[in-house]
């Protein structure tokens, strides 16, 4: 995604993804914004699709999530444990968003 994005799912997964996540490193960005693009995610609006490939790449990249699992937490568990590491990241990148230690809904 380095170039100018040339489709409309482009655009709008550049424009969902500076509104959400301003100012998340270029190397997260990059994953990110492929990831939303795609097939996991494609049939979402663009706005969830950004939401949900940022909280998985945090997650998966930026937390200790992997080492949980490996350790035998079932994924509802791990993710309960990283949540506040989750929200760490996502106020480090500036986001509009953050998950809620109570549901891990959005707040």
């Amino acid at each position: 995604m380095a170039n100018r994005p040339r489709t409309s799912r482009q655009r709008a997964i550049a424009k969902a993804f500076t509104a959400l996540v301003p100012m998340a490193p270029f190397a997260d960005a990059e994953k990110i914004r492929s990831d939303a693009l795609g097939a996991t995610y494609r049939s979402l609006p663009p706005t969830i699709a950004v939401w949900l490939a940022a909280v998985a790449h945090i997650r998966h990249e930026h937390t200790e999530y992997e080492a949980l699992l490996a350790e035998g937490y079932d994924r509802q568990a791990a993710r309960h444990f990283v949540i506040d590491a989750t929200n760490e990241t996502l106020q480090q990148w500036q986001a509009s968003r953050y998950l809620d230690p109570e549901g891990e809904e959005e707040t």
